[in-house]
């Protein structure tokens, strides 16, 4: 199998940032709320989509039910 190296980059991040809190995952993500909270971007948060709005609006858009398997 070929290796993406998008894939690579992530998951070489992910053992950097998980080696820098000791592997202790409450601290890493303690650490992710803190720079989230010191970012000023505003966040949009939307409601679930139930699966039947979903599959209806496939529906209607493509003529046909969605894939099942």
């Amino acid at each position: 199998m070929s290796s993406d190296p998008v894939v690579a980059e992530v998951q070489r991040i992910r053992e950097e940032i998980a080696a820098q809190f000791n592997y202790d995952l409450d601290a890493i993500l303690e650490d992710a709320r803190k720079r989230d909270a010191a970012d000023n971007r505003k966040v949009i948060r939307l409601p679930p989509r139930r699966p039947a709005e979903v599959a209806a609006k496939l529906r209607e858009s493509t003529g046909t039910a969605p894939n099942r398997s």
